[in-house]
């Protein structure tokens, strides 16, 4: 690939990585690169590189040909594990080492050729805005590293068995009853208190369960 100069940054919605993708486009200025962070995919201009972040919708073939490569980060050991809401499934499995790709956007979700791997730790004890805070800065440093570092880079094709997680819905932040706080403390982890709480129901009613650290 020529020398990188100009950049998009995409964010199509109001997601929680949105300041970690406005943190990107100020590293991108800091390296003397034309970046433009895009809200809509019809925002985008021509560039050489696109990064794709949290993005919940398809960009279109006609915007995708307005970048030389578009890049899409996404939290798995890919081919394992693609989909929705890789983080939160991987705590749920209790894994506290959690494996970032940078790939280029393909027509088939998280199937395009690898730039770059990494991970990032969790202690087992973060609670949702806490690991969201990791999974952010694991994102800006991949993407930062792939601009520093992209002449030398080699993409690699996804190989081996490939498997998928499904999209998470409020419905997933149900407790059992029957179930002790250690059972149920990785769940709880991955509940927003607000957006999609936890909650269990007892005795003919619905009840919500907030979680934060008790600050003595």
């Amino acid at each position: 690939m020529k020398k990188i100069q100009k950049v998009n940054v995409l964010v199509d919605n109001d997601s929680w990585v949105l300041p970690y993708a406005e943190q990107l486009a100020i590293e991108c200025k800091a390296m003397g690169l034309d970046v433009t962070l895009a809200r809509s995919q019809h925002q985008l201009v021509n560039s050489d590189v696109s990064f794709f972040i949290g993005c919940t919708q398809l960009v279109s073939s006609d915007n995708l040909k307005k970048s030389t490569l578009n890049l899409v980060v996404h939290e798995s050991a890919l081919p394992l594990g693609k989909g929705f809401a890789p983080v939160a499934w991987q705590i749920l499995a209790g894994q506290n080492e959690i494996p970032i790709c940078l790939i280029e956007a393909s027509e088939s979700a998280d199937s395009g050729d690898i730039w770059l791997q990494d991970t990032f730790p969790l202690s087992g004890q973060e609670l949702y805005k806490e690991w969201r805070a990791k999974q952010g800065k694991a994102t800006l440093e991949i993407c930062t590293k792939f601009l520093k570092e992209y002449q030398t880079l080699t993409p690699v094709k996804q190989e081996g068995a490939e498997s998928f997680y499904s999209r998470r819905t409020p419905s997933d932040s149900e407790l059992s009853v029957n179930k002790t706080l250690e059972q149920l403390f990785d769940l709880l982890r991955t509940v927003d208190n607000d957006k999609f709480p936890a909650f269990f129901h007892h005795r003919g009613k619905t009840y919500k369960l907030e979680i934060s650290e008790y600050e003595k």
